[in-house]
């Protein structure tokens, strides 16, 4: 079985660029660089996708800040269930105290 390669985000969005602004078919320009048709097919589909929504994929660094900020807003989802929590207890408890 053939070893994984990893490719960075300059080189297949390079890859993309080449097949659609040159027109060239994907096997040929995948032949060229040296990378497997499929994979190549599946970047540009990504990017098709993406442009056809409006966006573009998500590179290394936005992809840890989001995970990041999901993290984050899980936690800060917990405190504020939490904090509703004790605000009831503190409710009941002046409603007694004040009794």
């Amino acid at each position: 079985m053939g070893k994984r390669r990893n490719y960075d985000a300059e080189f297949r969005e390079g890859a993309v660029r080449i097949v659609l602004e040159t027109g060239k078919p994907a096997a040929e320009v995948a032949r060229d660089l040296g990378v497997h048709e499929g994979t190549l097919q599946t970047w540009v589909s990504r990017a098709r996708g993406a442009a056809a929504a409006g966006t573009r994929p998500l590179d290394e660094s936005e992809r840890e800040e989001l995970l990041r900020l999901r993290a984050d807003n899980q936690r800060l989802r917990k405190d504020n269930v939490e904090l509703g929590m004790e605000r009831d207890v503190l409710k009941r408890c002046m409603v007694l105290w004040v009794k």
